[in-house]
């Protein structure tokens, strides 16, 4: 079983994970564009008793594109976003890959909104494909 630490750029919200990743995806919706500051948004989703949240938080309530609310977890010092529930995924909590800093964190096994995917990005080839 793997314990992994994923915090915000100044370490005052953590998340320690023990266990591995149930699904790692990525997102390429414009929204996560936009909240990452990047061409997709790359999460973890583990199962909440998993995940032990350390440190304050501001939040963010996203709504979907088809209506569902997604209540992101940012650090109200730094900004950066640790956590974020999806809502009727109540069980999960899901982190972006980025704030574990970790190289070997395992690949993508989804990919969503490929509609709006940048066109020089190549997904995993054996990832679900969703447009």
């Amino acid at each position: 079983m793997s314990n992994r630490l994923a915090a915000c750029s100044c370490g005052q919200l953590t998340a320690q994970v023990s266990g591995d990743p149930v699904r790692v995806s990525i997102c390429h919706c414009l929204a996560c564009q936009r909240r990452t500051g990047s061409v997709f948004g790359q999460q973890a989703r583990f199962y909440r008793k998993d995940v032990a949240i350390a440190g304050q938080s501001t939040v963010y309530v996203r709504v979907g594109d088809e209506g569902s609310r997604v209540k992101f977890h940012f650090c109200p010092t730094c900004g950066a976003t640790v956590y974020y529930e999806p809502e009727g995924l109540e069980e999960f909590v899901a982190i972006p890959v980025g704030a574990f800093a970790d190289p070997g964190f395992p690949p993508p096994s989804v990919s969503v909104y490929e509609d709006r995917k940048h066109g020089w990005v190549a997904a995993p080839e054996n990832a679900e494909h969703f447009a």
